[in-house]
């Protein structure tokens, strides 16, 4: 199930057992506003399980422009997909920007927080690239920023991939190899099966960091789960590659950082 459709799910429960709307983010003020912002974005919530976009498209939009976060979250994600909207890139960056623009000091540990995250990493992704025919020029060093910033604040999964990144490939910045694995290796723990295979192929080739074989098959064997091509690619070759010991000793280590995760 997408994101959207979980937390719609989550609002719609809510809203059959006569629940407050949990997505009033930390510092708006109750007001008719606010009020009606929330009303649409539950009518719009409603509308899409319905498979009503059109008329999701007309409440979340209501919503966003009074104001509503995750109204405007979900209408950047829809239309940088195309999905029920025009495809836009620079609509898509318009709502994320009012997400980071508004909520850039809200509380990490929250729910909220990891919407607020995302909207930094979409707009570092939009800043590294451009977007054509608009003012949003290439800007990597301010791709850097953006990253930077929901790695560390909010301790986003994604954001520390994308900025080991730039640490690994030198883009916007010195190349700087060694922080990029910490970033990977935060990144790694987190579950991010990117961060998973690129720490995993550094660790088996010794490239940078000492050689450690089966540390780095342990990491390309969480990230296959990905089925990436690319990722299953890496892990068979790395596989092939291993010896009996390496692959003996990766197996002993998967299934302890299994199950410190379950503890």
């Amino acid at each position: 199930m997408r994101t959207f459709d979980r937390i719609v799910t989550l609002v719609l429960i809510g809203v059959g057992l006569g629940l407050t709307p949990v997505f009033a983010f930390e510092g708006a003020k109750p007001s008719g506003d606010a009020q009606s912002s929330v009303e649409a974005f539950r009518s719009g919530a409603e509308a899409w399980q319905n498979g009503e976009k059109a008329k999701a498209v007309t409440s979340l939009q209501y919503a966003a422009e009074h104001g509503h976060p995750l109204a405007q979250w979900q209408l950047g994600r829809m239309y940088a997909a195309g999905d029920g909207v025009p495809r836009s890139d620079l609509r898509a960056f318009e709502y994320f920007s009012r997400i980071a623009n508004g909520h850039a000091d809200d509380n990490p540990g929250s729910p909220e927080g990891r919407l607020v995250a995302n909207a930094f990493v979409a707009l570092g992704q939009y800043y590294l690239d451009g977007i054509p025919d608009s003012q949003v020029r290439p800007d990597p060093a301010r791709a850097r920023e953006l990253f930077s910033y929901a790695a560390s604040y909010f301790g986003d999964a994604d954001a520390q991939y994308h900025l080991a990144r730039l640490y690994l490939d030198g883009i916007g910045l010195p190349r700087d190899p060694r922080l990029a694995a910490r970033w990977l290796g935060l990144a790694a723990n987190k579950r991010q099966y990117q961060a998973q295979a690129v720490l995993g192929q550094m660790l088996f080739k010794g490239e940078v960091v000492p050689r450690q074989g089966a540390l780095g098959l342990m990491w390309l064997t969480l990230a296959r789960e990905s089925d990436l091509p690319w990722i299953t690619e890496a892990y068979n070759s790395a596989f092939r590659q291993a010896t009996a010991e390496e692959r003996a000793s990766a197996l002993v280590m998967l299934e302890q950082w299994l199950k410190t995760r379950r503890e």
